[in-house]
């Protein structure tokens, strides 16, 4: 790789870059919690004449439309590569539909097993999986002869609306039936909601895993004759359940028997195409080390969409290849022997390295990297809404004035995890807790000597109910309250730059977006940025 950056001017103290996850620019009404929340330091630091918003969503990201939201994974990727990538979602899309993802023996490996089991969110957010996806996938097996076929769905309430899963399990069930012919059976075996199984990150709650494990391959959860009779149920015991967080079930034939057990000789394809809430499941599958007991694990032929992780080969089998990110902002820092400390919380602590890293596990160069993990509470976020912010503001705090380093990155996550749990409340209090620490940060930076840049990845605490885009008012349900959104948004993020020495201005950049944090980062540092970047938001006064 051509590393080589030139200096341009000395480098006067550390660069900061705080990541506010979820914290958009939204409509500045009682729907926004960021507009709510006591945010004196943000809206300060707002005013400065260094800040404009970025785009976070769509094209600027590299997934397939501006309708597509934007995401934790693609933003740090795009913040990390300093250009747009072409991401999953856009990747995924092109192989099915040019379908080169059905003539590799992966996909032959697995129509050729004697039952076919499909594993995945069912939504078309396009964050971790899309529905047209799964739909193209059952297409192609009966059309390349599948006899036996069965799909686990996790229902999602967070990248779509709260209780949508009807909405995408009715035509799925259509699809199913209208394959279940000549002897054939296409079912829906098994399901739950992604935050109560299967889908975990990070290593955070392995029971998560668990759960979907003994549901989806031994059969183990309440007993329904239908996906749609075991949602409906479920919907009418529990007003407080929405999709997110359904029990695990499974549907049972006449016998009371599960129709959708996996066992040796199965084929199976977790269709998701995003990687860290993969990881987990497929490291459970492949037989690598987990944190539960799998009860006498089936000897299947196990796929993914994608491979999740490179670094670790996981999975070993894969229909699309991910994204290729080679050059990244660490790798030109490293280059140059900046010296970097990225920190955050077990929920993003991945983001701030593997996905800001070009999907790359661990160290790219250890002698000058330090990466330090705070433990996230194992308990629902609106309940603890101050999570970890404190404890990842001190030790970035520590690492700003330590002069050990040169860039340090820090991503506060409350916003988008206190944000996907509806919680008006809990997220204003969140948002609150997170200005106390930008205000912490803040004054860290100016005591070093250095410049901070605050920015997110998405929107999503910025818009909490679901948003009517061409009326311009809030959707309401039928007794005429607000729809809670748990989903990110496609709002703007804020990008604002803490300058003391008023060294900087805006650029005359078009279109900008978070990609072009990358090159912005690199000028802070000293150095020209790479051609290959797109601009620096930046211009230094003086020239």
């Amino acid at each position: 790789m051509g590393l080589d950056l030139e200096r341009i001017f000395p480098a006067s103290g550390p660069v900061v870059l705080c990541i506010l996850d979820g914290v958009g620019l939204g409509r500045p009404d009682d729907g926004n919690a960021v507009h709510v929340a006591r945010t004196p330091n943000l809206d300060r630091l707002l005013q400065s004449q260094v800040a404009c918003p970025l785009k976070a969503h769509g094209s600027a990201v590299g997934l397939p439309s501006e309708k597509d939201i934007g995401n934790s994974e693609v933003g740090h990727n795009a913040i990390g590569a300093g250009t747009i990538v072409e991401q999953g979602a856009s990747l995924v899309q092109r192989g099915l539909a040019n379908e080169t993802a059905f003539t590799s023996e992966v996909w032959r490996g697995l129509v050729q097993s004697q039952c076919v089991h499909l594993i995945g969110l069912l939504s078309d957010g396009n964050v971790h999986s899309h529905v047209e996806h799964l739909h193209a996938l059952i297409q192609r097996a009966y059309q390349d002869g599948v006899r036996q076929l069965r799909v686990h769905i996790l229902t999602d309430g967070r990248d779509v609306s709260e209780r949508s899963a009807l909405e995408y399990l009715e035509p799925l069930e259509a699809l199913l039936t209208r394959c279940s012919v000549d002897g054939r059976v296409f079912c829906v075996a098994s399901g739950g909601g992604r935050m109560h199984i299967t889908m975990d990150r990070y290593d955070a709650d392995w029971s998560m895993v668990e759960r979907g494990w003994q549901c989806h391959v031994h059969g183990e959860g309440e007993a329904f004759p239908s996906a749609t009779d075991a949602i409906s149920t479920l919907y009418a015991r529990e007003a407080r359940w929405n999709d997110q967080w359904l029990p695990a079930f499974v549907v049972v034939d006449d016998q009371g028997e599960p129709v959708g057990r996996i066992e040796d000789g199965d084929g199976v394809l977790l269709f998701n195409f995003r990687g860290d809430r993969a990881l987990e499941i497929s490291r459970a599958f492949e037989g690598r080390p987990v944190g539960f007991d799998r009860k006498d694990r089936p000897d299947v032929y196990y796929a993914g969409m994608m491979q999740y992780d490179g670094d670790e080969g996981i999975p070993a089998n894969y229909l699309i290849s991910p994204p290729a990110i080679e050059e990244t902002l660490s790798h030109y820092l490293l280059a140059h022997n900046q010296r970097i400390f990225a920190t955050s919380e077990t929920q993003k602590f991945g983001h701030v390295t593997y996905f800001f890293n070009g999907n790359r596990s661990g160290y790219i160069d250890a002698s000058y990297e330090r990466y330090q993990e705070i433990p996230s509470d194992v308990i629902p976020f609106e309940k603890a809404p101050d999570m970890k912010a404190m404890e990842i503001t001190r030790a970035a705090c520590e690492a700003i004035v330590s002069n050990a380093f040169d860039h340090i990155r820090l991503n506060l996550a409350n916003g988008d995890m206190v944000g996907h749990t509806g919680d008006f409340l809990a997220t204003v209090r969140a948002l609150e807790v997170v200005d106390q620490c930008v205000g912490l940060l803040e004054r860290a930076t100016i005591e070093a000597g250095g410049t901070m840049i605050v920015t997110a990845d998405h929107g999503n605490a910025e818009e909490m109910f679901q948003l009517d885009r061409k009326k311009g008012h809030y959707k309401l349900d039928v007794n005429g309250k607000r729809q809670v959104s748990t989903a990110h948004s496609v709002n703007p993020v804020p990008f604002v730059l803490l300058d003391p020495k008023k060294q900087w201005s805006l650029a005359d950049v078009e279109n900008p977006g978070i990609a072009n944090l990358g090159s912005t980062l690199i000028h802070l540092a000293g150095f020209q940025p790479p051609k290959l970047m797109l601009p620096s938001l930046l211009q230094r006064n003086g020239g």
